[in-house]
């Protein structure tokens, strides 16, 4: 495995860089990235930004936003919490795995003093709190698992970039916060920078890796594809019809949202959308989708015939067509 070395605190940069070395790069099959960014909400690819996101107080905070190739809910980032990638060219298998990726995380702090493990869905702990959200992307080509540590995140602020408002709620929603997720400077033996946090991290976690620095025509590449997927507007917020049909809720595999519009007793168009992790393409769902008649036991039937629950993390056929129809 190769770490590549990287300094840049922009996150549409890094998420540029996690493509590059997913697709294009060809010095190893197998990277690491570690990495942190300016105050930045990154959406999960299936979210409403709308929806999620407090976009006044983003905009009056120049809190950056952006939104990620891989699934999972939004998640508030700034100078002291810290990301990691690790990037599998050439996978033998594309199911969805978090511990193979994050038990290298919990061994590099628990050398640190901190008795880190996994609970839920893709969530790291300390003393029953989150100090880590994960999520991955799975094609033919390659495997991406990146995660976030809470190392000394500004709770509060993670709060209020949220799509809540009101200062009542956002009161509740502090506090609320509070007792779920908890920062890991507060869980280690003595205190440290942000920065010594990554160099003891890094020195744990590169014991077996050679290390990459990018070159100019890497940078200038990663630039260019910053430049047409993550810094544009199509792409971190996207135009989302009118449906005239929506349904949700949250299954073991996350929230699930489910948008029709349905003209005629035909389904025109339908969206996925929510914190799930999908294991195929949404978009070829949607298309298989579209064009079928609006009636239960032809959707059940076309749901069964493209296995349907294949898209999708730990949600099934059932789930699905309860929120469709």
């Amino acid at each position: 495995m190769i770490y590549i070395e990287n300094y840049s605190t922009d996150a549409n940069f890094n998420f540029a860089l996690e493509k590059y070395a997913m697709y294009e790069l060809d010095i190893s099959d197998e990277y690491f990235i570690f990495w942190r960014t300016k105050p930045t909400l990154m959406i999960g690819r299936y979210q409403n930004p709308y929806q999620e996101v407090n976009m006044d107080y983003a905009d009056k905070k120049n809190i950056n936003i952006v939104r990620r190739i891989t699934g999972g809910g939004t998640i508030y980032t700034d100078m002291n919490g810290w990301q990691f990638s690790f990037i599998i060219r050439n996978p033998k298998t594309r199911e969805i795995d978090f511990k193979k990726f994050t038990q290298p995380i919990i061994d590099a702090l628990d050398n640190l003093g901190v008795e880190a493990y996994h609970s839920g869905r893709n969530d790291l702990l300390a003393d029953g709190k989150k100090i880590s959200g994960n999520a991955q992307h799975h094609d033919k080509l390659v495997s991406l698992h990146h995660g976030s540590l809470l190392f000394d995140t500004d709770l509060e602020e993670l709060v209020r970039a949220l799509n809540v408002a009101d200062e009542k709620i956002i009161s509740k929603g502090i506090k609320s916060v509070k007792e779920r997720v908890t920062n890991i400077a507060d869980h280690m033996p003595g205190k440290i920078t942000s920065e010594q946090f990554r160099d003891n991290m890094l020195k744990f976690l590169l014991k077996d890796m050679d290390t990459y620095t990018l070159t100019e025509k890497d940078i200038a590449r990663i630039n260019e594809i910053k430049k047409e997927q993550f810094d544009s507007w199509e792409w971190n917020m996207g135009r989302s019809p009118k449906f005239n049909r929506t349904k949700e809720k949250r299954y073991e595999g996350g929230k699930l949202c489910v948008c029709s519009y349905v003209d005629k007793g035909t389904i025109e168009d339908i969206r996925f959308f929510g914190d799930f992790f999908a294991k195929k393409s949404i978009d070829e769902l949607s298309q298989a989708l579209s064009g079928i008649k609006y009636e239960k036991g032809i959707i059940k039937d076309k749901l069964e015939e493209i296995d349907a629950k294949e898209y999708f993390y730990k949600i099934n056929n059932e789930e699905i067509l309860d929120l469709i129809i």
